[in-house]
């Protein structure tokens, strides 16, 4: 059999938010590459392949590996939590493979259940119409470059979804986030932190941007700034399509 890469997402994390294509790819798949906590949420039963886990920081050497290992003839699974295309390793994959030129292995991308998606059916609909995504960690690019990006998303009347918003260590651009849409945005909009969604551990908390500061937020929460159009119903958080602004 030649060589395959199948970049896949495996969505929030609990099996039953793992798509069928996906589940297709693990259970044929020779060599499964991740990042170890990934790997982790997956039974043997779901991908039975031979596992090569990495830590965390090591992004560009697993997607080279799972390259590697589809061009001498492997069926690869690399997979990424949510969806691989989106703050995933569909982009390194496909640039390491773009790097071997006509010796690179055939390459698809299986789309995931993305952690925006899933947090946001927890809470009702925040994502019924033009929404922002923005990480807020700095280990790929610039502070500066991240705090402006921060800055100009506060200022727009859209709802935002704020990925990683802050580690152990890291705090400044939480708390920039929190000093820029508390300018720009009235107290009483609706916000949100979802914490592992459709995990164990599972914990959701609605609150408002006056209170944003007082939201206990890690690497596993993902946090949804309403806008004009967002409403708060008990704990639904849903925003209109057919009504102006507030």
């Amino acid at each position: 059999m030649s060589g395959r890469l199948a970049v896949v997402g495996i969505g929030p994390g609990s099996p039953e938010q793992l798509t069928r294509a996906a589940a297709e790819e693990l259970a044929a798949a020779e060599v499964v590459v991740g990042y170890r906590a990934y790997l982790d949420q997956l039974p043997d039963s779901l991908a039975p392949g031979r596992r090569e886990a990495s830590s965390l920081g090591e992004e560009r050497e697993r997607a080279r590996r799972a390259v590697n290992e589809a061009a001498a003839g492997a069926r690869v699974a690399l997979v990424s939590s949510g969806d691989a295309g989106i703050y995933g390793m569909a982009s390194l994959a496909i640039d390491e493979a773009a790097a071997l030129g006509e010796a690179a292995p055939p390459v698809v991308v299986v789309p995931g259940v993305t952690a925006a998606s899933a947090a946001g059916a927890l809470l009702g609909a925040p994502l019924a119409v033009d929404f922002a995504c923005l990480s807020l960690s700095d280990l790929l690019i610039p502070r500066a470059e991240l705090l402006a990006r921060v800055e100009a998303l506060a200022a727009v009347d859209i709802v935002l979804v704020l990925y990683n918003p802050a580690s152990r260590s890291r705090r400044e651009p939480w708390e920039a986030a929190v000093s820029a849409l508390q300018h720009h945005r009235s107290a009483g909009t609706p916000v949100a932190a979802v914490r592992r969604a459709y995990r164990e551990g599972q914990e959701v908390e609605l609150s408002e941007v006056g209170r944003l500061g007082a939201l206990e937020v890690d690497m596993e929460t993902v946090v949804f700034v309403g806008s004009s159009r967002t409403r708060r119903q008990g704990s639904w958080l849903y925003t209109l399509r057919d009504e102006a602004p507030q």
